[in-house]
């Protein structure tokens, strides 16, 4: 196996050509996650999501960085050709977090990047937004595994505004927004004083601070920046009504899983991508649709956000 050292500027990063030309020249980008493509989703589904994605970002006024690593290279902006190899190989593809981004690098590996992992990508090639499905958060069997997801401490240090329908709703919500509060990460709703459960529209968790639309959201971010405050925000975003499962029954199915899992000592990793197909299985794929239009929806606000924020620097810039 050759090195993975490269020489010329000691970079393991590769920009898309077209998100480097967008970077560059100041436009909206947004970062996309690939773990949506080979954990979260059986193929072709995965594939045509994944393309619907971007397809919704570019529509929306941004440029769409789909963030990977392939043969241990990080990259910001995947080809259509790799997606496609992404979706076939599907959960053959490791999953990586933050940890397991040296030794991917180091064997050369193929990755699906989590969303600590895609934000710290996302970091290194300069962009500043993130459009997803759910972030991962306190688990709740918490005092049996301690097992807090690693995007929550991403979301702490590294400048990344991610655009989700909340915390996924297998997860402790309460927990969760306990700990990003201590860790001085803002979850602002957009729209809603609800934090979204994912597939429901509402939990019993309400969001620090609302926003009625994208142009405030800009603004906050442009002032955490400047000052500097390091770490990200939380855009929770809800489910469109028309996709929102009943809160009773998705919790009903969870419980269930929560169960066999135990039963069957799934832990770690394994973990989400279990429960969430459980919950596929019990809702007759209600869930996978409601997956499929929440991620979406999300990549539609963080395109407008990234363009509001663009927009804010520029008439700065313009100022002076």
């Amino acid at each position: 196996m050759s090195s993975p050292l490269r020489k010329n500027n000691n970079s393991y990063l590769d920009v898309n050509p077209s998100v480097k030309s967008a970077i560059d020249n100041g436009e909206p980008v947004v970062a996309l996650e690939s773990t949506i493509i080979c954990h979260g989703m059986p193929y072709p589904k995965n594939l045509e999501t994944a393309l619907n994605v971007e397809k919704t970002v570019k529509q929306n006024g941004a440029i769409p960085a789909t963030v990977a690593i392939l043969d241990g290279r990080l990259k910001a902006g995947i080809s259509e050709d790799e997606m496609h190899f992404l979706a076939k190989q599907g959960d053959k593809i490791n999953k990586v977090s933050r940890r397991d981004i040296p030794l991917s690098i180091a064997r050369q590996n193929h990755g699906a990047t989590t969303v600590a992992a895609t934000m710290i990508i996302a970091s290194l090639a300069k962009i500043s937004f993130f459009a997803t499905g759910g972030i991962g958060g306190v688990h709740r069997n918490i005092n049996e595994s301690l097992d807090v997801s690693a995007d929550l401490t991403e979301l702490a240090k590294t400048n990344v505004a991610v655009v989700c329908s909340g915390v996924k709703s297998i997860l402790d919500i309460p927990k969760t927004m306990e700990y990003l509060e201590t860790h001085g990460v803002p979850v602002i709703g957009y729209k809603t004083k609800a934090m979204p459960a994912f597939y429901s529209r509402e939990s019993q968790c309400l969001v620090d601070y609302s926003c009625e639309n994208t142009r405030q959201i800009a603004e906050i971010l442009k002032i955490k920046w400047d000052i500097p405050l390091m770490g990200g925000i939380v855009v929770a975003n809800p489910i469109p009504e028309e996709y929102s499962i009943d809160s009773s029954k998705i919790a009903n199915v969870i419980d269930g899983a929560l169960k066999e899992m135990k039963l069957k000592k799934i832990t770690g990793k394994r973990t989400t991508p279990f429960l969430l197909s459980k919950v596929a299985e019990k809702t007759g794929g209600e869930s996978l649709e409601a997956n499929i239009q929440l991620v979406l929806n999300n990549a539609r606000l963080a395109a407008k956000i990234a363009s509001d924020y663009n927009d804010l620097k520029s008439a700065i810039k313009n100022e002076k």
